[in-house]
């Protein structure tokens, strides 16, 4: 299932707290990204076509909650990123990272210990 960034923002509103009903996103969100209340409720929609999130009524209104967790999207997202722009691959990737000057030192040592970690469970 593919989320747009758009639904990605009301996803992360429900990843951190829910249900939610769409008034409450809405003033999360909805200032900053100069949203209304029908683009709140239409993304919620086509996240509901998906299945990305469900909704329960409670008096006159809704109330959403994810069905899709934020690590499934992470997963989905970080693989089709991989596939499209390096074959699949993740050694283009970090050469990438590090060809732009974007890697810390913090994120070199985690790599090695997350290198020698699957060395060792290969091992």
């Amino acid at each position: 299932m593919a989320v747009s960034e758009a639904e990605a923002i009301i996803m992360e509103v429900l990843w951190r707290s829910s249900p939610r009903s769409a008034e409450d996103i809405l003033a999360e969100v909805g200032p900053q990204q100069g949203w209304q209340e029908g683009t709140v409720k239409s993304l919620l929609n086509r996240l509901l076509k998906k299945k990305a999130v469900k909704a329960e009524r409670e008096g006159r209104r809704y109330l959403y909650a994810p069905r899709l967790t934020r690590e499934q999207y992470v997963s989905q997202e970080s693989k089709g990123l991989l596939d499209r722009l390096f074959g699949g691959r993740v050694a283009p990737l970090v050469a990438h990272f590090s060809e732009q000057k974007k890697l810390s030192k913090k994120d070199i040592a985690e790599l090695k210990k997350l290198l020698q970690e699957l060395d060792d469970e290969q091992s």
